[in-house]
């Protein structure tokens, strides 16, 4: 609960105004009807909104949250109306259990938490945040339901009446018009103020669903009427210069924007499901491109042995890992790196995420029968230095590559693997004969992407730490370590997560590996052998970055599955 204090008592507590300042305000505040005194004190010149923000934050232990960072539920949002938000100056931002999260420019105003708690029937918890958060807020979200109610009549303006899919002609004509055009547009420049990574529209049985990934973790953004969804999902195919006709099959597109100077490019995927097409929009915004190595979150040993691999005169460089644990970003901070001017370095991608000046790439183009591994056989070709195929994906691919690495040249690639040592074992089941791997390979790294504290709100705290993995990781003897984690704050929206870092496994092919390549050897007895001559594995290499809290215990067990009792 909150402490029965006044603002403007708590002002003077903290000396950024004296009584007397108060008293005149409050006789200001009397003569003019409807101000609060914060606002009031404001006018005077006394204070400035930060000062008042700031002194209740600290007095009273009310968190500020930025709304401008902040995702919140539509349907959350709609627990009270705009008149009550307006007048208020608060507009919900969580609702867990019977708890309904509040955003008050006043958290001290008992009136507007009762005129809430009434509406709603929730018990009301106000966090801090400025006037002009809050009035951006309610613009957004209530802009964004007058978007959805003019879009939703346009869409049954146009329905045909026996209830069927909208025909295409009639579609084509209605996805130019603008409530589709203003909401797909709102919907995608949103997504990249947020720094989302994927935008996600999926169609349920009744609805259609949007959510954001931010931080790798996905968020509910909103919901439109199913009814809408061809006419949502056409103006996107429009925007990615597909077929708008096609329904029955997968389609890919791409869309470049210019967003506040900053050139932004959009991968668009369509997938057929049984309810529906689902569309996820890939935001690629060059400028949070990490292209310099040392920004990439390698441990020191890490990084020193990633050097020794990427400027190695010939083989191949493998990078395994999940979709979207930052595979890409490895392998272009790896080409950036090189000497471009002495080097001849060729890529071939499928897609081409990002343009890298002085690097010749190559889209794939399956239809026009260019695909990974014709791509890579006229690469060869064109007297290259270094290769980057985005993908290992058959024996075909694989085999060019092998041989390209034999020949003189320097390899990089990726695989869908889990761990370093599955990458070989990978090759081997392709068709790769055992002793081509052992001769080719230089080196594999496993990768993922963990949440990173927040810098504004970390603290520490005492962590007992019991499993057997974590014991010999800390040492014999120790059964506890220090750890620090994120309480929540404005800047991170009370997640106490801000950004993503990566967390490595790297396997460099010594004598005995190769041994055990041609051997055929499991992943497992691979992974083992170079675990015995020093390999950090993403497990450790995890624990290591929340020992140096730059992430939590949690996150690495989320990320690698270590378990703690």
């Amino acid at each position: 609960m909150i402490k029965k204090k006044r603002l403007g008592d708590i002002l003077v507590e903290v000396g950024l105004i004296t009584k007397e300042e108060l008293n005149k305000a409050l006789d200001k505040q009397r003569g003019s009807g409807e101000k609060r005194l914060g606002q009031v004190l404001k006018d005077m010149g006394l204070v400035t909104e930060d000062q008042v923000m700031g002194a209740l934050e600290h007095q009273l232990g009310i968190p500020q949250v930025d709304l401008k960072k902040f995702i919140i539920d539509t349907d959350i949002v709609k627990l009270i109306p705009k008149a009550l938000a307006e007048r208020h100056m608060a507009i919900p931002i969580r609702q867990k259990n019977d708890i309904l999260t509040v955003a008050m420019e006043d958290p001290l105003d008992v009136l507007a938490i009762d005129d809430i708690r009434l509406k709603t029937d929730y018990e009301v918890v106000p966090v801090i945040a400025s006037k002009e958060e809050i009035r951006y807020a309610i613009d957004q979200y209530f802009s964004n339901e007058k978007m959805i109610n003019e879009f939703i009549k346009d869409v049954n303006a146009t329905k045909d009446t026996d209830g069927q899919d909208i025909e295409v002609d009639k579609l084509q004509e209605m996805v130019e018009e603008a409530p589709v055009v203003k909401l797909v547009n709102n919907i995608i420049l949103e997504g990249i103020e947020l720094r989302a990574s994927d935008i996600h529209i999926e169609p349920q049985e009744a609805e259609v669903r949007i959510r954001y990934r931010i931080d790798g973790i996905l968020h509910n953004e909103m919901t439109v009427p199913k009814h809408t969804h061809s006419a949502f999902v056409s103006r996107i195919k429009i925007m990615a210069d597909m077929d708008i006709a096609e329904r029955r099959i997968p389609q890919d597109g791409r869309i470049q924007m210019i967003v506040k100077d900053k050139e932004v490019d959009l991968r668009v995927s369509i997938l057929p499901t049984v309810k529906g097409e689902k569309v996820v929009i890939r935001i690629l915004d060059k400028s949070n491109l990490m292209l310099d190595v040392d920004e990439l979150g390698f441990l020191e040993e890490h990084k020193k042995q990633f050097k020794e691999m990427i400027h190695s005169p010939h083989g191949i460089l493998l990078i395994t890992g999940p979709t979207g644990s930052g595979k890409t970003t490895t392998l272009y901070s790896a080409l950036s790196s090189l000497d471009t001017d002495s080097e001849n370095i060729i890529t071939v991608e499928d897609p081409v995420e990002y343009r890298l000046d002085g690097i010749n790439q190559v889209q794939t183009n399956p239809k026009a029968g260019l695909t990974f591994a014709s791509g890579l056989r006229s690469i060869l070709r064109q007297d290259p230095n270094i290769v980057m195929v985005g993908e290992i994906r058959d024996k075909e691919t694989a085999k060019i590559a092998i041989n390209a690495a034999l020949t003189g040249h320097l390899v990089l690639s990726t695989l869908h693997t889990n761990e370093a040592s599955g990458a070989l074992t990978r090759l081997i089941d392709m068709g790769i004969e055992p002793f081509l791997v052992a001769s080719s390979v230089i080196g594999v790294i496993a990768q993922r992407l963990v949440r990173k504290i927040c810098d504004e709100c970390i603290s520490e705290e005492e962590n007992i730490l019991v499993d057997s993995r974590l014991e010999e990781y800390l040492g014999n003897g120790r059964d506890s370590i220090t750890l620090k984690h994120g309480s929540g704050c404005r800047e991170c929206n009370e997640t106490g997560y801000r950004g993503r870092t990566a967390i490595h496994e790297m396997l460099k092919i010594n004598d005995k590996v190769k041994r055990l390549i041609v051997n055929k050897a499991s992943a497992a007895d691979i992974e083992e052998a170079a675990k015995a001559d020093g390999m950090i594995t993403l497990e450790t290499c995890g624990l290591e970055k929340a020992n140096q809290g730059i992430t939590t215990l949690e996150e690495v067990m989320r990320v690698t599955k270590v378990q703690v009792d």
